[in-house]
């Protein structure tokens, strides 16, 4: 996904997820480079940041500090185009090349088992990084083989937001299941005029973030293994990619929502025509804005499951070290940086992005200025990493093509789920 603006521009929690840096003087073709661990004393030098569009310009003023300390480390920032799509596809035609042009990359979550398997990207040192320190589902995302590759910088996880003043108005609390969700959505916005539900489900990454919420949330998965097995045919796929479908025949999910990104999906709920959005944490900040229709008209609480709160997905970025780099050394250093607690207190404030350090979730002043933080650390410490596969880029492709025809009514539930597990089944024996 990709960093969205307070969590990105739906994944900055949703697009600015990528990124990376290059290193100016780094050496072509160092045979060598893939093997070792970054941070292993193997290079200084200067150093290039490939990044998604930063939104809120607030990296550029991260980086002149380091830039300022460190002028024999200094690092370019490249902004690639803002969806991840783009991104991504410019990264690995880089990297598959043999390129060292990057010397760090700032990976969507979903790529770093892709990224690492490739050889793409070299094994971090974890001893040298504050990882304990971080909120723990998001580790899990930058390890692959049971090593780390990557470092987490930037979390992310669904939120549902609500129209307080309308469910206040008719003595209703904000739903904790996919019942309540559904007879809300059914009974209470058509009375005031509004549809009942949208997340983003149109074909492309965030398509398959909202079908993985949905299946993990009613105890399903879609691989096992990190990618070796495919475990998706089953109840809890046809469950949760049935509560879907079933909202757009039923209609409480608009048929507009099948053209819905995280932008999309926003202004439909900020101009006042949902009465539920499942969205990223960006979406507080733009909502409560000047120009918003729902300024201080709504609420935000954990995605709701089928018993409970749902098993969310993490979205977010990673940075990694490009295999190739001949300045490990001082990428490893600009890592350290990067995730220190000053910078992350950044990431939120100036950023608006979700921090990964767990202590600025519960640091009063914090809560005090952004007070979504507690409801936002309980999504992410109920939330997984979407599937974890070698080959992420042809999985995240089949869970979109088949879950849209499922929405679209075009295959039913079961006959998605069977032929997700067929065509699933044939990308692992390529693989």
């Amino acid at each position: 996904m990709r960093w969205t603006r307070a969590a990105g521009r739906g994944l900055l929690a949703a697009a600015l997820i990528l990124m990376g840096y290059t290193g100016a003087g780094a050496r072509a073709g160092d045979p060598a480079a893939g093997t070792s661990g970054a941070g292993s004393g193997e290079g200084r030098g200067p150093l290039t940041l490939v990044t998604g569009g930063d939104l809120t310009g607030y990296l550029r003023g991260v980086l002149d500090d380091w830039n300022r300390e460190r002028p024999a480390e200094k690092v370019t920032l490249v902004e690639l185009p803002e969806g991840a799509d783009e991104v991504r596809a410019q990264l690995a035609t880089s990297l598959r090349s043999g390129s060292d042009r990057y010397d760090v990359l700032n990976i969507d979550v979903a790529w770093t088992s892709e990224f690492a398997a490739a050889g793409w990207i070299a094994p971090l040192d974890s001893d040298r990084f504050p990882i304990k320190r971080f909120l723990s589902p998001v580790v899990d995302t930058a390890t692959f083989g049971g090593r780390l590759h990557a470092l987490p910088y930037v979390t992310n996880a669904g939120l549902l937001y609500y129209r307080k003043d309308i469910l206040d108005r008719e003595g209703k609390a904000p739903p904790r299941t996919w019942a309540e969700l559904e007879r809300l959505a059914k009974t209470v916005a058509p009375k005031y005029g509004l549809d009942g539900y949208a997340g983003q489900f149109l074909p492309y990454e965030g398509l398959t973030v909202n079908a993985v919420e949905a299946v993990q949330s009613a105890g399903g998965t879609f691989l096992a293994d990190e990618g070796a097995r495919v475990t998706v045919d089953s109840r809890a796929a046809r469950v949760g990619i049935g509560f879907l479908a079933r909202g757009v025949r039923e209609g409480w999910i608009p048929k507009e929502a099948l053209t819905y990104k995280e932008e999309e999906s926003r202004r439909a709920f900020q101009d006042g025509k949902l009465l539920f959005l499942r969205n990223w944490p960006y979406v507080h900040g733009t909502a409560s804005g000047s120009d918003s229709k729902v300024a201080g008209k709504f609420g935000v609480v954990p995605l709701p499951g089928p018993d409970g709160p749902a098993a969310g997905v993490l979205g977010g970025s990673n940075l990694a070290v490009n295999a190739r780099s001949g300045h490990k050394e001082s990428a490893a250093d600009l890592l350290a940086y990067l995730t220190s607690e000053r910078v992350q207190r950044r990431v939120l404030t100036e950023g608006a992005l979700p921090p990964v350090w767990a202590d600025i979730y519960t640091d009063p002043a914090m809560v005090r200025r952004y007070p979504y933080l507690p409801t936002l650390r309980e999504s992410v410490l109920a939330a997984q990493p979407r599937p974890k596969s070698p080959r992420y880029e042809q999985v995240n492709l089949a869970v979109q093509a088949v879950v849209y025809d499922a929405l679209a009514q075009r295959v039913t539930p079961e006959q998605a789920v069977a032929r997700l597990a067929r065509e699933l089944e044939a990308i692992v024996r390529r693989g």
